[in-house]
C-alpha cells in the first residue's frame, strides 16, 4: 500500500493555515510594538521637554517588537522542521 500523497490541495491548505497558527501571537504582538515605537519615535521630535524619554521609550518598542518578530520566525521554522521530519519518517 503506498502512502498518502501529502501534496494534495487540501492537505498543502490545511498545512498553510497551520504554519500561520504558529507563532501569531509573537508576530501579532511584534507588529504591534514597531507601530507603537515607529509612532513614538515620530512623535518624540513633538514631545517637547519629554521628547529624549518618549523617543527611547520607541527604540525600546521597537527593538521589542522586532525581536518578538524574529522569535516567531524561530518557531514558524523549528516547528516546519519538525513537521517535515515526521512527513519524512512516516515516508519510509
Amino acid at each position: 500500500m503506498t502512502p498518502p500523497d501529502p501534496h494534495t490541495d487540501e492537505k498543502v491548505a490545511a498545512y498553510r493555515a497551520e504554519m500561520r497558527a504558529v507563532g501569531r501571537t509573537q508576530r501579532l504582538a511584534g507588529f504591534g510594538l514597531v507601530l507603537l515605537g515607529a509612532v513614538l519615535v515620530w512623535g518624540g521630535t513633538r514631545a517637547g521637554g519629554l521628547a529624549e524619554v518618549v523617543q527611547m521609550a520607541g527604540y525600546g518598542a521597537l527593538a521589542a517588537g522586532w525581536a518578538l518578530m524574529l522569535t516567531a520566525i524561530f518557531l514558524r521554522t523549528r516547528y516546519h522542521r519538525r513537521r517535515m521530519a515526521e512527513l519524512e519518517g512516516s515516508l519510509s
